[in-house]
């Protein structure tokens, strides 16, 4: 699987830590500290892979 840059920074309007994929369109997550929205990330990376995956084996003839 391929790598892609995260970005982690603190969010003080949500007291807690927001991890983005710049990669992939609007994956975010949240999570208490910044190992949690790491760990948060990697789980909506996957679900965005999938999805984008079965997108695009659903528009192949």
């Amino acid at each position: 699987m391929r790598d892609y840059h995260i970005n982690i920074f603190c969010s003080d309007e949500n007291d807690g830590y927001i991890a983005d994929i710049p990669d992939l369109e609007a994956c975010s997550a949240f999570g208490q500290t910044p190992e949690k929205a790491l760990e948060e990330v990697q789980k909506a990376k996957a679900l965005w892979l999938q999805a984008a995956r079965a997108s695009e084996a659903a528009l192949r003839p």
